[in-house]
């Protein structure tokens, strides 16, 4: 008896932990796949470089991510899929062309980074079990996300879309 009673609590230690985040951590729910991240991190190192990115943005005319309303209205069920493939677009073009002159910005944008691969690596695994579904609408805003990329130099296209992330952090904590 004792011993039944020592495992449930153990099980139920085991799934409180497994449901409960990590100190600091938000629990993101994209469609049908949920994962753990630090929002307050990420927003803490975009906001200590925010203005000096901004400043490095020629062209101020010109938007990525809200070119009429790219992330708006994207239907709850396609979240995942959407923010799986922006993590992706952001560790592939984005911090990948983000270097400056100075270390401590650097340094932020790596552990910006960090964090999105983390969270790429978890949509990933909802990825694989086909609960990140794309659907027309969700592939044709992506599909303008890089248009409109690709429409300037690298350098500049990676400043600008650095320097929109409260865009996208903003974003995922609506959902």
């Amino acid at each position: 008896m004792k011993r039944s009673y020592l495992s449930l609590c153990l099980l139920s230690m085991v799934s409180c932990w497994n449901v409960m985040p990590t100190a600091g951590n938000n629990i993101l729910q994209l469609g049908p796949c949920r994962v753990s991240m630090s929002m307050a991190e990420i927003r803490s190192g975009f906001n200590s470089i925010k203005a000096n990115i901004q400043a490095r943005d020629p062209i101020k005319s010109l938007s990525i991510l809200s070119y009429p309303h790219s992330l708006h209205k994207v239907k709850p069920s396609e979240r995942c899929c959407i923010t799986h493939h922006l993590c992706s677009f952001y560790v592939a073009k984005v911090f990948r062309h983000c270097r400056t002159e100075d270390s401590y910005v650097n340094r932020k944008i790596s552990s910006i980074a960090n964090s999105f691969l983390s969270l790429r690596r978890n949509l990933q695994h909802c990825h694989e079990q086909n609960k990140c579904m794309c659907g027309q609408e969700s592939t044709e805003k992506l599909k303008q996300i890089t248009v409109n990329y690709e429409g300037l130099n690298v350098t500049s296209a990676a400043i600008k879309s650095l320097g929109e992330l409260g865009i996208l952090l903003d974003w995922m904590e609506k959902s």
